[in-house]
């Protein structure tokens, strides 16, 4: 296999995911800044000219960062980050949903029609006069999931599972673009300094 990596959260939650597992794959580097994802070579991987992606051994691929950790988790089920039956599956599924649908896309969309826009306006729609609602509807949605944890040690439970990797890296990236964590929401600070001390979160910002 060979893992398609570049800056940027996404890849990150990957190899987080990877570094948790134990899992090393031949990583080819996409210049992102450069624009060569958008090019024919990697257009021709990944139709929506994103990273990461997954070269599987026969040749296929496989994109978007929650299918490759389902993938990877299928390859290598121990030690189990999204569930080692069929509830524990369901639930890391609903809170990774929730993140990735109320969180992470404001929030990347927020920073895109930002501090991004140079680097995207050629590439995807922005709408920049959206920019801040999108960042404060992030917020709201981090406010609203710090009351949900409350008493919890992880975003699904007691286990930590992939919704923690992907609430961790668009936390992490956002402290890095404008829109820090705001320490008044306790719980949320609490879990973070908490995964922020796993050397999965070390290993994973190369």
């Amino acid at each position: 296999m060979k893992f398609y990596n570049s800056i940027g959260p996404n890849p990150r939650v990957v190899k987080m995911f990877m570094a948790e597992k134990g899992i090393d794959i031949p990583r080819v580097e996409v210049d992102l800044l450069a624009g060569e994802n958008r090019q024919s070579a990697h257009v021709g991987r990944n139709p929506a000219g994103q990273t990461p992606t997954l070269e599987l051994d026969d040749g296929r691929f496989l994109a978007e960062i929650t299918v490759i950790c389902e993938y990877l988790e299928e390859c290598q089920p121990a030690p189990a980050l999204i569930g080692a039956n069929a509830e524990e599956r369901a639930m890391t599924r609903m809170w990774t949903r929730r993140v990735d649908l109320h969180i992470a896309e404001p929030m990347l969309n927020g920073f895109r029609a930002a501090e991004g826009f140079n680097l995207f306006k050629d590439r995807v729609r922005l709408m920049p006069q959206a920019a801040a609602d999108l960042k404060t509807l992030a917020q709201e949605r981090i406010t609203w999931l710090d009351g949900l944890i409350a008493g919890r040690d992880f975003i699904a439970g007691a286990k930590f599972t992939l919704a923690d990797i992907l609430l961790y890296c668009m936390l992490d990236f956002g402290q890095t673009v404008g829109q820090a964590i705001n320490r008044d929401n306790k719980n949320i600070a609490a879990w973070f300094d908490r995964v922020n001390t796993r050397p999965s979160a070390a290993a994973s910002k190369a």
